[in-house]
């Protein structure tokens, strides 16, 4: 079979517009005037759809995947990054590294949190060696771009699924006074799936640094915990 097109696979994708789907995702993702998606454009796309036309194309040179993300709707820029994480999982070392260069460069791109957390551990995450990598992942945590931070964080999760805890716990101190919501969500997600593989090292944690911890942060953290322990968490804010 032949490479992809972006010609192609915009069509397909067009092909699968629901406008009423579209009008809640628009609402979804935030996508009003002083919003975190705002001005962000939807055709309607579930994710599992956006995938089913990846499955359509089993080859996506990586230029096709760049030219996709330059798109406004948001649907055809998950497929991009769709298409670089199942790239970076079949090729060789060069090609991971092309893929993942790519991506950082063309970070400002992948700008909603769907985006973000469907491919930074597949991309990011794999590249860097648990515990390291961590002037990428400071060079991300300090941007001024929420969606750029988010990756630094949510990359971790590729590192905490092989127990390796380092970068998590280092990203969610430097991200303590962050001011957006989405980044305290994400902190917290990492710190819950942190416990999930070592509850002790997650309390030892949270030991040091609750009192400082935003309160949706610590909320999502300790949310596995039983009530009595959440309670006694939540008491050190």
């Amino acid at each position: 079979m032949k490479p992809a097109t972006a010609k192609q696979v915009l069509a397909e994708l067009a092909r699968r517009k629901d406008a009423e789907q579209a009008h809640h995702l628009r609402r979804f993702f935030k996508t009003g005037p002083g919003q975190y998606g705002e001005g962000d454009v939807f055709w309607g796309l579930r994710v599992p759809q956006t995938r089913s036309v990846l499955t359509l194309f089993p080859d996506v040179p990586l230029s096709v995947a760049e030219e996709l993300l330059h798109s406004p709707v948001h649907e055809v820029r998950l497929f991009a990054v769709l298409a670089m994480a199942r790239e970076y999982r079949r090729t060789d070392a060069g090609g991971r590294e092309a893929v993942f260069s790519s991506y950082l460069a063309h970070a400002r791109r992948i700008n909603n949190w769907d985006l973000v957390d469907l491919s930074a551990p597949n991309v990011v995450g794999r590249h860097l060696p648990p515990g390291k990598g961590r002037n990428v992942l400071k060079a991300l945590v300090r941007s001024d771009c929420l969606w750029e931070r988010r990756m630094a964080m949510v990359a971790t999760l590729a590192h905490i699924r092989q127990d390796d805890f380092h970068n998590t716990f280092w990203l969610a101190e430097l991200l303590l006074n962050d001011p957006h919501d989405l980044m305290h969500k994400a902190t917290g997600w990492m710190l819950r799936e942190v416990g999930k593989r070592d509850a002790d090292a997650l309390r030892l944690f949270l030991d040091q640094n609750a009192v400082r911890l935003p309160r949706t942060a610590l909320r999502y953290a300790i949310e596995r915990f039983d009530s009595a322990e959440r309670r006694q968490w939540r008491l050190r804010r």
